[in-house]
């Protein structure tokens, strides 16, 4: 069947997929507007309602690459890594102006959602579903008293849960078609976005995210080593652009304050 490749240069196609270099576009685009929203536009509501969409998405991508990244160890210390680098622009832009270190950047939600799909794939098959709570216990108590990272314990939690969509499912899914797959795929996304669900019925935007997930095809897209970083990079670079036109604007008005008095 053709098909339409967001991201792809395949233009004979009627049926439309998303690569992945297409969804993290698609979920960084909703992050900036969500931060918009708490920096600069705070009375359009409407910003924030559908930047629920972003979160769900890279969680998604998370998972999707630990599947398929050639070096996992490389991969987790760029989450930490970007996790510390991101640190100060996230307080600046996001904490009103400060340093504040009683909390962390989505990145290392990330981290830790990543790590228990790493430990399911270690532990022994008989005692990984046993194991499974205890790790999700674990970070998401760390997570969320500890280091309280972006999302908390929920974030961790939705990583946890759509981790599960790469289980032997094949096994219980006879034919194992593309189109089985995708639909687990598609389950265990909304059961990871339930969970932010749960814990904030907000979060009820971002069962959005499911359209773009559900049009994922598995491919990379385009891809080289500096769009990967650029993808990395977007995080810090765009919080740190909103801080300066926020802290602008402030001096701004500040000054024009003092001008009336």
């Amino acid at each position: 069947m053709n098909k339409i490749v967001i991201g792809s240069t395949d233009r004979s196609a009627k049926r439309i997929e998303i690569s992945a270099a297409a969804l993290h576009i698609i979920a960084m685009t909703f992050m900036l507007m969500d931060h918009l929203w708490a920096t600069l536009l705070p009375a359009q509501d409407w910003l924030t309602c559908i930047g629920r969409i972003a979160f769900p998405v890279f969680a998604f991508m998370t998972v999707e690459g630990y599947f398929h990244t050639h070096n996992l160890k490389k991969y987790m210390l760029r989450l930490l890594l970007f996790a510390l680098i991101s640190e100060i622009p996230f307080d600046l832009a996001l904490k009103n102006f400060q340093i504040d270190m009683s909390s962390q950047n989505v990145f290392l939600t990330l981290l830790f959602g990543m790590m228990i799909v790493t430990f399911m794939k270690v532990v022994d098959q008989d005692w990984k579903y046993l194991v499974w709570p205890v790790l999700v216990f674990g970070y998401g108590y760390m997570a969320k008293f500890i280091f309280h990272t972006d999302y908390d314990w929920s974030g961790v939690v939705c990583i946890a849960v759509m981790g599960l969509m790469n289980e032997p499912w094949e096994k219980v899914f006879r034919p194992y078609t593309p189109a089985v797959s995708q639909m687990i795929h598609v389950v265990f996304a909304a059961l990871g976005i339930f969970v932010l669900y749960y814990k904030n019925s907000f979060e009820i935007y971002g069962f959005f995210a499911l359209l773009p997930i559900a049009l994922y095809n598995g491919r990379k897209g385009y891809s080289s080593k500096k769009v990967q970083y650029a993808f990395y990079f977007f995080y810090p670079v765009h919080l740190i652009v909103l801080f300066v036109i926020a802290y602008t604007c402030l001096l701004y008005t500040s000054d024009a304050a003092d001008d009336l008095i």
